[in-house]
């Protein structure tokens, strides 16, 4: 069974930083392009970041860029989501995707299979 676990969110000051994990199992994940989403409350689910199967190509929204770097361990079937210069409007749950074989994109339409999440709060 496809299992996808995130875990390290928690509260974090502004200019702070945390790192998200997504925990693999269950499928071939060397196939799968893996990406992270988040929603705040009252938001639409928004895409954050994503990494193809091999690692080589990463796609990040704007509003993170140059702050996110997402990485993947294939031998661990974990995947990174390392956040820097945390501000309060990244306050939000993030969620891990999976696709098969597809590309790396930001939309929430296009992965199959979804985490439970977990919770980040930027707050001083």
């Amino acid at each position: 069974q496809l299992q996808l676990v995130e875990s390290g969110g928690g509260l974090v000051q502004p200019g702070g930083s945390l790192r998200l994990s997504c925990a693999a199992s269950g499928f071939a994940f060397d196939d799968y392009t893996i990406g992270w989403f988040r929603q705040a409350p009252g938001k639409e689910r928004e895409g954050v970041s994503c990494v193809g199967s091999s690692g080589g190509i990463t796609n990040y929204a704007d509003s993170v860029k140059g702050r996110f770097t997402i990485s993947r361990d294939n031998t661990k079937t974990t995947v990174y989501l390392q956040m820097n210069s945390l501000k309060p409007e990244d306050t939000a749950v993030y969620y891990c995707t999976a696709v098969r074989l597809r590309l790396c994109v930001l939309w929430a339409d296009e992965y199959d299979y979804w985490g439970q999440g977990t919770q980040v709060t930027v707050s001083s």
